[in-house]
């Protein structure tokens, strides 16, 4: 009786991770929530410097995300082909200054090194993330460097989830 239920508790886990291994980010809107300690110290940053670094973020192509208690929150659309990709979309932004390099997935985890060299970002770290369903996904990326002449040594979790078919007036990444 003990081997049968270790046989199939074996075939279930074979079965799960084969389905992992099939899994790919399901196609329309996002949300992304991101905490990290620099994050948690944006409420502090007076409303006309937060302008300042909305500006800044506009430059490069982004909305600023909403911040509440040390969680950043934005939404992104992921299209059929973005989702379709081996490494998601969401591990570069080369409109920053920031790219991915070494970019690999194995079955549904991914992982990237980040190389940043522009007058506003610049240094390196690695990020990895998990599909934990084509609905969901977790992650952690940590990056020493300097933003913006000043000093960084953070690590950011992330986490997403998938919200609708349709991503209205959002823009694709």
């Amino acid at each position: 009786m003990h081997k049968k239920i270790l046989f199939l508790s074996l075939m279930s886990a074979c079965a799960l991770n084969a389905h992992a291994a099939e899994n790919n980010m399901r196609p329309g809107l996002w949300e992304i929530t991101t905490t990290s300690g620099l994050l948690s110290l944006a409420e502090q940053i007076p409303p006309d410097q937060m302008q300042n670094l909305a500006n800044l973020a506009k430059q490069y192509g982004f909305d600023m995300p909403a911040i509440k208690n040390g969680a950043a929150s934005s939404k992104a659309c992921i299209t059929k082909e973005m989702a379709e990709q081996k490494i998601p979309p969401y591990l570069s932004h080369p409109q920053s200054g920031c790219e991915a390099r070494n970019a690999t997935r194995v079955e549904n985890r991914y992982s990237a090194d980040l190389v940043c060299a522009s007058d506003q970002i610049n240094g390196q770290g690695k990020t990895e993330a998990t599909l934990n369903t084509p609905e969901s996904f977790t992650g952690v990326t940590q990056f020493k460097g300097s933003v913006r002449g000043v000093a960084v040594d953070d690590r950011a979790n992330s986490s997403g989830r998938w919200v609708s078919d349709s991503c209205g007036a959002t823009n694709a990444r």
